[in-house]
C-alpha cells in the first residue's frame, strides 16, 4: 500500500494532537511532524526547506498561537504576527513544493460581533470585529483567504474548517493566558484543594457560547480532508470556502461554570464579577452546511468536560512545569 505523507503543523497543541491520535491508526497515513526545536514555523526559509526536502502529501494546519480574552489583550502584536507568519509560511511553502491537499484550522471569531445568530459562513466581512481579540480573528480571516487565492489561482485544493470554542485533552490551563474552560476547571480545580467558599468568574455569566470537544473537532477536520472535492465544492462557493464546525447550540457562560463546578464537586459559592470584560454577547455557529455534508458532533457538553477533567488530573503535575 502507498502510504501518504501527511505534515501535521502544531501536532503537539488541542487540536493537533488529536488529529494526530486519529490519522496514526489509519494504515494509509505516513505522518510526518516537527517539533519547534527541529522546525521554526516562523522562519520562512526553514519552512520552504522543510517542504522542499519532505514530499508532503497532504497538511493540516493546526499550529497557532492561542489564548483567551486575557492573553489576547495583553498581547495583540505577538498574536497577529505570528499566526500571520505561520500561515504564510506554510500556505505558500506547500503550494510551492505541489502539496495539492491542505486543510486549514481557522476560528469562530472570524465573524463580526454582532453576527446574526446563529453565524452562517456568509457572515464573513459583513461587520465589525470584536475588539478583544481582533487582531488574532484578522490573523485567521487573512489565512481563510490564503487558501481560497490558492485554490483559485493555482488550482489547489486548500480548504478551511472554522471550529467554535473548543476544549478538552491538551488544552492550554494556564492560569492566566487559557480559555474559558480549561481556566475555569483550573481555578474550581484550586478552589477544591484549597477550601474556599467562593469562586469569582470574569463578566456577567450572561454571554451565551458553544462548545464543541476537540476529538469531535479531530473527526470533522479529517471528515471534511476526505470529502471529494466535488462534493466540497457543491457545499462552498468561490471565495467562500470555509466550513463551520460546531454543535449549533449553546449555554450561558454561568450555565458553563456552574457545569464545571459539579464537575469537580465544587459546592461553594460562584461569583459572577460583572467589572470584567464579556466579549461577544453570544457566538453559535450555523453548522447547517457541515451537517448536509454528513457529519455530526457526538460528545455532549458534560461528558465532554468529565473526560477533560480527568485528563487535567492526570497531567496537572507536567502543567505546572
Amino acid at each position: 500500500m502507498m502510504k501518504k505523507r501527511v505534515f501535521i503543523a502544531g501536532h503537539r497543541g488541542m487540536v493537533g494532537s488529536a488529529i494526530y491520535k486519529k490519522l496514526s491508526l489509519r494504515p494509509d497515513v505516513e505522518l510526518v511532524i516537527r517539533n519547534r526545536s527541529e522546525l521554526n514555523l516562523l522562519s520562512q526559509i526553514d519552512v520552504k526547506n522543510f517542504f522542499a526536502t519532505e514530499k508532503i502529501d497532504e497538511v493540516y494546519l493546526a499550529a497557532a498561537k492561542v489564548g483567551g480574552i486575557h492573553a489576547n489583550n495583553t498581547f495583540p502584536a505577538e498574536f497577529i504576527y505570528e499566526n500571520m507568519m505561520i500561515e504564510c509560511n506554510i500556505i505558500h511553502s506547500a503550494h510551492l513544493s505541489g502539496v495539492q491537499k491542505l486543510l486549514f484550522l481557522g476560528s469562530s471569531c472570524i465573524y463580526p460581533k454582532n453576527a446574526e445568530q446563529p453565524m452562517n459562513e456568509a457572515a464573513l466581512l459583513t461587520g465589525i470585529l470584536e475588539p478583544t481579540n481582533e487582531p488574532y480573528a484578522i490573523s485567521k480571516i487573512a489565512g481563510i483567504k490564503m487558501c481560497e487565492s490558492y485554490s483559485r489561482q493555482y488550482g489547489r485544493d486548500y480548504r478551511s474548517v472554522m471550529p467554535t470554542n473548543l476544549y478538552g485533552e491538551n488544552d492550554n490551563f494556564h492560569p492566566e493566558n487559557s480559555h474559558v474552560v480549561p481556566a475555569l476547571l483550573r481555578r474550581f480545580h484550586e478552589a477544591v484543594l484549597n477550601g474556599d467558599k467562593e469562586v469569582i468568574v470574569w463578566g456577567s455569566g450572561n454571554p451565551m457560547r458553544e462548545f464543541l470537544y476537540v476529538d469531535d473537532m479531530a473527526d470533522a477536520s479529517i471528515f471534511v480532508m476526505d470529502l471529494s472535492r466535488s462534493v466540497y465544492k457543491d457545499n462552498t462557493h468561490e471565495m467562500l470556502s470555509h466550513i463551520n464546525v460546531g454543535t449549533g447550540k449553546d449555554c450561558s457562560i454561568k450555565e458553563l461554570a456552574l457545569t464545571i463546578a459539579q464537575v469537580v464537586n465544587f459546592t461553594g459559592n460562584v461569583i459572577f464579577d460583572s467589572t470584567k470584560p464579556d466579549g461577544t454577547p453570544r457566538k453559535l455557529m450555523d453548522v447547517q452546511r457541515l451537517s448536509n455534508m454528513g457529519w455530526k458532533f457526538s460528545t455532549e457538553l458534560s461528558p465532554g468536560l468529565k473526560k477533560t477533567y480527568l485528563w487535567f488530573l492526570e497531567n496537572q503535575n507536567s502543567l505546572r512545569k
